[in-house]
Order: C-alpha cells, then structure tokens, then sequence
C-alpha cells in the first residue's frame, strides 16, 4: 500500500484520527498503528468509549488534539458518505481526509462524461479470463442484480415511511437500524431479524416486533431489485461453457430469500450457494475459504464489484478475481455528473437511483477507445432526461388543483396528452378531459374585434401573407390586399365560436371553475378558450413566456416555474426538448366543423417518427409507475434543480438513436422548422445553443 506509506511520511509526527470501528479498523491499526501519532477514533454513531486501545472521539475534540489527517478505514462506497458527513468540518478546519487507500476523500470529482481515467477491462477479457476457470463464483448485490435505489441505506427511510404511515414512530429509525447492522457485524454477519432484535433492544421495545420488521424490510427492498442483463448473460454463458457457478455473497437474508432473488430473475443451475449469514463469516472474514475448500485444487474466478471484499480478500484466499463496477462506482467516476451538491433528500435519492439503474445496469463500459457515455434509444431519453422534471411538475398540478379546489381540469390538445395520461395515475377524482384545442383553433374561434386580430398579428409569421391567413385563420385567397381581411376573420370566428359549443356541450362540461393545464405558453389559448366558457379558468402552465406581455388580459396563470425561479434557472436552454416529448400521436386540431367535431391537419410527421414519440413516451410513463411505486406519498418532493441537472445532460451524453435525431420539430402557426438534433449531444457535433429556427437561443 504505497499510498499509506506516503501518508506515513507526510504526517510524520502530527495528530491524526481513525474514522471507523468495524474489524478493518482493527487489522490497519495492527498493520499501520505504530507508523502514525493516532489520538483516537471517530465514528458516526458513537462519540467516546474505547475500542482496540483507543479513545473514540467526539468530532468536535480533535480540533483540541490539532488532528491534521483523518484516516477512513471503510469500504469505498462508505467512503464518499463519510466524506459527505464529514467533508465540510475537515474543510473548514484546515484538516485532510484520506481513505485507507490513500485517496484524497475532499478531492472533488470533475464532472466527465467518459470512462477514459477508469482503468476498467473489457466483457472479452471476462469471457476469456471465465474460458480459463474450472468454478466461477459471483457476487449477488451491486453484481448480478441492483437496486433502483441511490444506496441501500436508503431502504431505511422507506421504512420509517412506511411505520409512520401505519401509526408506529421510531425516532432515528434509520440511524439505529444502521447502528445495529454494524455493531453485530462486528462479530459475525447477523440475519436481518438478528438486527431488528438489536433494534428494539437498544430503543426498549416499540408496538412492531422483530419479525414484522424484518418481514417489512425485505419486501420493500425486494421490490425495488433489478437483474444487471449483461451480467446475467455472462452468468449464463459460464454455465454453458460446464463451468461449476457459485453465489458468493455478503447478506443478512437466508438462503431461502437469496433463492427468491435469484428464480425471480431466472438465475438457475449453480453448483452452491454461500451466504455470508448462514455460515457466520463475511467475504472479508473466511468466507473466501470456505469457498477455496469446498473447491479444492480447483481454478476459481470470483466477480464481484467491491474492491476489497471482492477483490482484494478474494486474491488474499488465492482466488482470482473480476471487478465488474456497479452503478454507483461509475457514476462517482464520472464526478456524479454535476448532481452531487443539489440531491437532498430521499425523493432525490430516488430519482438518482432509477437514473443509475437504467443507464448504468450494464458494466461494459470499456469496449471501445472513446469510452463515451451514451444512450442508445429514444425510450433512455424520455425516461434519464426528461421524465424527472415532467414527473416532478405533474405532481406540483395535482397538489395545486387540490389545494385550490379545482375539480375539473382540461388537458388541452396536444401538449396535455401524456401529462394527462400521468396526472390519471395518480389522480382519478376530478374530471379530466383531453380537450380538443390547438393555439390555431383557439384564436379561430376567439377572435371577436380588430384588437384581437392585432394581437395576433404582432407574433410574427415566417411566410407570406397568404400563407398566414390560411395558417393561422383558414382562410385562403389568392391577394390579400384584395380582400377585407379582418371581416374575413371576425366572419370566421363567429361560426368556429358556434361549432366549438356544440363540441364543449357534447363532453358534459360541468359549471365549477375550470383549470387549464398548458406546457410552455405566453396564454395566447387560454385567453381565447376562456371566451368559449362561462365559468373561471385558471391556467397551470409549466412555464410562462412574457408574462409581462400578456399582463394586461386579465389572465389567471400560475406557473410552475415562477419568474423568479425563470430568470435565474437554466430551464430556457432545454425545455424545448421536453415539450417535444409531449406531443400526442394525432395531428394538430386546426378548427370545429358545423356538427362541433374536430378537423385536423394533415398529418406531417412520419411512421417512424410517430414510433420515435411513442418510445420516449413510453419511457416517460415507465419512470413515472416506477417513481411512485418506489417513493411513499409522504417523502415525494419537487427539486427543479436536480431535474435541470438531469434534462441539460441530453446536451452532454451521446445520442445514438438515429431516428430520434432526424427528428424536424414543427410550429406552423409560427412557420417554423426545428431539427432536434440541434438540441442534443451527437457523435458528429459537440454541444450547440438550443434556438428555434428563426429565433436566437434563450
């Protein structure tokens, strides 16, 4: 460990303390203890007693001792929430944080959108490293299956959810959880009731017992599990090469519940099962003997994703070894994409977790030079990019019409289309309509006086005359200055206004105020919708363009990004990209015929496009059933920071879906053209602003 032997000379006769009580910190103290000046330990859970010959410190004291380097002796997935924990104090007080590895813990990752820095091998390398094995033994967690989740510790907050939703309080539920975990571990690996047991004891007892507990924890993190494909091809490919396959894990579930994993997901026909609570040792313990025993005089290859359980304890047995990374490993590499100051809570948590889960199931990162983080179809951009910001604000609408009382809510055609279909899963008490309307079809029937038609007129239209009086009023004539525009207009206005009742009277409209839900809009339809109803209406938009444009129409608007929150947010430069996502499978309705039924556009997207919608959307709709299904009511929060963070990344990971970027995003009322592959990062260009045609970039 060349790296300790450099700490060893750089803090030569200065204080430092050990961050960690499990059995590691005994084996580095009996290894390294006499080489530093070690005042004490630290620890989060507990601040004094003694252990290995040592005081443990309340954090606070070692600023009396002037401790210079604090020394984390953890896993490196402990390590980085450590740091977290502990980071900010180390900064302030002039004090470094190393792990027992020697990396710099208050060494910030830059944020990269490659694996290149990452010494990682090849799934060719793995095949031929398994060709050469006569046992291949893997690891389960984090290796052949993964949880959608940011850290399993975050199943405990799901649980404290859970019991505070049933009536039962556990005050720092998930701090004694952990607590417990660990100071059993210390001895031997305990079984999860073992822990909950400990729970209670050390809390004096509460209205749940440790069965029910138990049995709680492992349904939610049972549901939350996911199969790593790949891995699991890798799994199969070994058994039909006749290779001996064993589960080599650490846990605290029985052999029965590790099976239920494993028929789940249809990992079959391995020779054994070795869980590290069933035979009361732990991978860093004897485990890996016990599996070089039982394999005698075989060749054995372990693969699993933690560097020193599966690694290095496996070589220390004369096991060769694999390192598959995990999500979160690679996402560390890779600086947590720029995500790690704005997560902060649970809800966060999840939606980081569903990320890692999708884009990161596979390990095989390192085929080719480039390394590049890419996305390979247009369901991963609807469901990375896009679906946490849009799921984030159709929760906002639902909280915000109950709140105000709004039982009926028009889902104006075509932006509505999906955001209806997700406002519906979650809420089924009010009346939903998809309202047939378009921005076109509203001014067609609103426009009632020459200021109307002013009003339209001042937005500007990329075409000729002509072609604007057909465009946005249908009307076509060969000269307009031949004709009285504007009797043409009011003529045509009266008769849409008439058709537009019959159809508003055929969907059973009730009198109760009206919400309106629209994407991004200046409230050009409202304003003219609202002349088609009697009753209030009230606008919740996602964003408002140039409110101060429309301040005097008498408008009720409330936005889901306040000005505020617009004037000093990045949402300008990628929102277009989510509204794209929205758009319905149907042609844009233009107008109401006599019988007060829609007439549409011709349509003038393809087949293919029309499929390329219908897979963003469709994973939009799978993040979203996931989300809910994960996250109880209680802990869901909006942060439309971190969903930024997420949307802008379509700037920065490469898009491989060829039929997703020959995308032409159309706006004919403004007769414009926009290639989405301007908005998006491609192998053949690097990031460009992101302005409609015709318009500079916001």
């Amino acid at each position: 460990m060349a790296e300790i032997k450099t700490l060893i000379d750089d803090y030569q006769g200065k204080n430092i303390a050990i961050y960690g009580l499990g059995t590691e910190t005994e084996r580095f103290l009996s290894e390294w203890g006499d080489k530093f000046s070690i005042v004490g330990l630290l620890d989060g859970f507990k601040s004094e007693g003694e252990m290995y010959g040592y005081q443990i410190l309340p954090h606070q004291a070692i600023l009396d001792l002037d401790v210079k380097l604090i020394i984390v002796v953890a896993r490196p997935g402990s390590c980085k929430a450590i740091a977290k924990r502990v980071g900010g104090f180390c900064k302030e007080h002039g004090i470094a944080l190393y792990d027992v590895r020697g990396r710099d813990l208050l060494d910030a990752s830059s944020v990269t959108f490659d694996f290149k820095g990452l010494n990682g091998l090849s799934k060719q390398v793995l095949q031929d490293r398994i060709s050469d094995a006569d046992v291949v033994s893997f690891d389960l967690f984090d290796t052949l299956v993964m949880r959608k989740i940011l850290s399993y510790t975050d199943i405990f907050d799901f649980m404290d959810c859970r019991l505070r939703e049933n009536g039962i309080c556990i005050p720092d539920f998930a701090r004694q959880r952990l607590f417990a975990e660990k100071e059993l571990s210390k001895t031997a690996p305990p079984k999860l009731k073992e822990i909950y047991d400990l729970v209670l004891r050390n809390i004096g007892g509460s209205l749940i017992d440790d069965s029910e507990l138990a049995q709680m924890e492992w349904e939610i993190d049972f549901s939350l599990l996911d199969e790593r494909k790949e891995v699991r091809k890798i799994f199969e490919e070994a058994l039909s090469l006749g290779k001996k396959v064993v589960i080599t894990t650490d846990s605290y579930y029985s052999n029965e519940q590790i099976v239920q994993i494993l028929d789940r997901y249809g990992f079959n026909g391995y020779d054994s099962l070795l869980v590290s609570c069933e035979y009361g040792t732990a991978k860093t313990q004897k485990l890996f003997s016990v599996l070089s025993d039982k394999y005698s005089g075989k060749r054995i290859l372990h693969i699993g994703d933690d560097e020193l359980a599966d690694i290095e304890k496996a070589k220390a047995c004369g096991i060769d070894s694999f390192r598959l990374y995990s999500a979160s490993d690679l996402f560390d590499v890779l600086g947590g994409l720029g995500t790690d100051e704005v997560i902060k809570d649970i809800s966060d948590r999840v939606k980081i977790g569903l990320f890692l889960a999708r884009i990161f199931n596979s390990p095989f990162w390192f085929e080719d030079e480039e390394r590049r983080l890419t996305v390979n179809d247009a369901s991963d951009v609807g469901y990375l990019f896009c679906a946490p910001m849009i799921s984030d604000y159709t929760l906002w609408l639902k909280a915000n019409t109950d709140k105000q009382g709004y039982g009926q809510i028009l889902f104006g055609a075509r932006d509505g289309y999906l955001v209806g279909r997700l406002f519906r899963m979650i809420d089924d008490s009010k009346d939903s309509y998809y309202f047939l309307s378009s921005r076109t079809a509203a001014i067609r029937a609103g426009m009632d006086s020459q200021e109307d038609i002013d009003y339209v007129d001042s937005m500007k239209y990329f075409g000729s005359p002509e072609d604007e009086l057909k465009v946005r009023f249908g009307i076509e004539v060969e000269d307009v200055s031949l004709v009285d525009r504007s009797a043409l207009i009011l003529d045509k206005a009266k008769q849409q206004r008439e058709n537009y009742h019959k159809y508003i009277g055929k969907l059973g409209i009730g009198p109760g105020k009206l919400a309106l839900f629209d994407f991004v809009a200046k409230g050009t339809t409202q304003m003219y919708l609202q002349k088609l109803f009697k009753q209030h209406m009230k606008g919740f938009y996602f964003l408002q363009l140039e409110p101060e444009f429309m301040a005097d129409k008498d408008l009720d608007i409330e936005p889901f990004y306040s000005d505020e929150e617009k004037n000093t947010s990045a949402i300008f430069d990628n929102y277009y990209i989510l509204e794209t996502m929205l758009t319905a499978p149907y042609p844009q309705m233009i107008e109401m015929d006599n019988e007060g039924n829609p007439v549409f556009a011709a349509e003038t997207r393809s087949k293919r496009d029309l499929q390329v919608f219908d897979r963003a959307q469709r994973g939009i709709l799978q993040y979203f059933r996931e989300y809910l299904s994960i996250l109880p009511v209680s802990a869901r929060t909006e942060n439309k920071i971190l969903d930024e963070k997420l949307l802008a990344l379509v700037n920065r990971v490469q898009i491989l879906d060829e039929d997703f970027l020959a995308l032409k995003v159309e706006d004919t009322f403004f007769g414009r053209m926009t290639d989405i592959s301007v908005l998006c990062y491609t192998e053949k260009t690097e990031f460009r602003g992101t302005g409609r045609q015709g318009e500079p970039a916001p």
